[in-house]
């Protein structure tokens, strides 16, 4: 941990509250003098900082605290700059402030002398600028996708809870939650019961047939769906309605959601395909592209972590506890860490329980086993597959290996006995 007492500490301290629209700076020269002022997001404000910082004596180390993406064009322009910057926890500086003005109330001023004593008392994290470790072009197309996703699930859930409560009760049992583009074509051509019921089920079974595409028993689930429409209690609402018109465009912008993610993941492959450590990823079960990407784009390079307990906890998959006295919390997971790489892992995990044949299934089959019907049980099982998912992530990046299948036994040592992992390398 470095002082203003340390020979080797840096002789300019500079600490930085960044907003939108102004920023307050506190500088703290050698000799203990502080300067405190106030400056915009511009061109000419950031060249006047610039030039301020140069000015300083002996080496400067800038600290700012990340708020939303309002920090990355200053953060680009002192990095490029040459100077030594670091971020600081919001978290730890609420704490700090707090702490030291025993108050809960804060100010531009107040944060920038919280941050510069965060600063000064090492208590800081490495700031790594997304555009020069050339991971902002993914970035951003895992940001879209992930309001691609959001955006065409509250759509999704606004059809199911309006649109067919109204007009068609009955067909949401057709409706899933993968692919089921050929379910909002369906009711893109016959919206209401009605406009069934005015066919024949001969002429609806002819209409319908490629709409609903190459899936079993295709006959009877179109008749079924006809049935359905000869005994709906949907309101008797016509089919040239503005209603219905507005029950249509909601389905076409739907679509437009589904055409827009998959193209996303279509641009995520074919960005990444030369990658090996996207090939790496992708080796793994339950990682697709999209968790690929996001793995990629949040997390950076894996390599700079030295343990992947670091990674764990960059991750928000740490465990904390709280004790106190002869009192103790149980372990949780901490969640302070990137909560869109945590998704990501704990999609990938809940994917690869489902699988067959892995260790990622094996792991979770016998956590589960004492008592399968247990929910709670359940979402802890799946908290520790993610763990082991982190890890495993960790570990082929770090080590530049490839993923091989293993089978867990879950002996009381931990170990696999040699035929069994012999067995093991020449099934993968």
């Amino acid at each position: 941990m470095a002082s203003s007492t340390d020979p080797s500490a840096p002789r300019t301290w500079v600490a930085i509250d960044i907003a939108k629209g102004w920023n307050v700076a506190l500088v703290e020269h050698a000799d203990g003098r502080q300067q405190r002022f106030r400056f915009r997001h511009c061109c000419e404000d950031y060249d006047g900082l610039v030039g301020l910082l140069r000015a300083a004596a002996g080496s400067c180390r800038i600290a700012i605290e990340p708020t939303a993406d309002y920090h990355r064009t200053l953060a680009y322009r002192l990095v490029t700059e040459g100077f030594d910057l670091v971020l600081v926890s919001s978290v730890a500086g609420a704490r700090l402030r707090e702490a030291v003005f025993n108050s809960w109330d804060k100010n531009d001023p107040k944060d920038a002398a919280v941050i510069l004593r965060l600063l000064k008392q090492g208590m800081t994290q490495r700031y790594c600028d997304p555009l020069l470790m050339q991971t902002h072009d993914l970035q951003e197309l895992s940001k879209t996708y992930h309001h691609i996703a959001r955006a065409r699930t509250r759509l999704q859930h606004v059809l199911i809870t309006h649109y067919l409560t109204l007009y068609w009760p009955e067909i949401e049992r057709f409706w899933s939650t993968q692919r089921n583009e050929w379910f909002i074509r369906l009711l893109m051509r016959f919206p209401t019961p009605r406009s069934v019921s005015a066919l024949t089920q001969p002429e609806f079974v002819a209409t319908v047939w490629e709409l609903v595409g190459r899936r079993v028993h295709k006959q009877e689930k179109i008749e079924e769906i006809y049935g359905l429409a000869t005994r709906s209690i949907a309101l008797p609402i016509e089919e040239d309605s503005p209603a219905v018109g507005t029950f249509r465009l909601q389905l076409e912008r739907y679509l437009q959601l589904c055409q827009i993610r998959r193209g996303l993941e279509t641009q995520a492959d074919a960005l990444l395909a030369s990658r090996a450590d996207y090939q790496r990823l992708r080796s793994l079960p339950g990682v697709g592209p999209i968790i690929a990407l996001v793995i990629l784009a949040e997390a950076g390079d894996l390599r700079r972590f030295t343990h992947h307990r670091q990674f764990l906890k960059f991750c928000g998959l740490d465990l904390a506890k709280s004790q106190s006295g002869g009192s103790r919390s149980r372990e949780q997971l901490s969640k302070r860490g990137n909560a869109r790489l945590r998704c990501a892992l704990w999609m990938a995990a809940i994917s690869a329980a489902r699988m067959r044949e892995n260790s990622f299934r094996d792991k979770y089959q016998r956590y589960i086993a004492r008592a399968p019907e247990d929910a709670d049980l359940k979402r802890k099982a799946r908290t520790a597959v993610t763990a082991k998912m982190a890890r495993v992530v960790y570990a082929l990046i770090k080590h530049d290996c490839d993923y091989r299948q293993r089978f867990e036994l879950g002996f009381p040592s931990g170990s696999t006995p040699l035929t069994r992992a012999v067995e093991a390398f020449g099934t993968s």
